[in-house]
């Protein structure tokens, strides 16, 4: 599986690179602030979810530690995903947040 850092995260889309970003959080912890271009999707309902997601796109999973968005990616990559799993989660963070 492929991984970045926040730091490479945080820097690409500094650089105006568009990243998909999947935040697999519960939804009281995406309340604390989430990076501003994702889309929330709970690990509990990405199986049901993705159908929404297009095999065609590179998707960077986040989540608290990076352990949840591990297993988010590991499940999406099995399902023919191509996936980026962010090493640290938000609780490395420093960018902007949305609320």
């Amino acid at each position: 599986m492929k991984t970045m850092t926040v730091n490479e995260v945080e820097q690409q889309l500094a650089a105006g690179v568009k990243l998909n970003i999947i935040d697999v959080r519960e939804v009281d912890e995406v309340q604390e602030g989430k990076i501003a271009s994702a889309i929330h999707i709970p690990l509990g309902l990405i199986e049901f979810r993705m159908h929404e997601l297009d095999k065609n796109q590179e998707y960077v999973m986040v989540c608290r530690s990076g352990n949840r968005s591990g297993l988010a990616a590991r499940f999406l990559e099995g399902q023919g995903f191509s996936v980026i799993n962010m090493l640290g989660g938000m609780m490395n963070w420093e960018g902007p947040l949305e609320y």
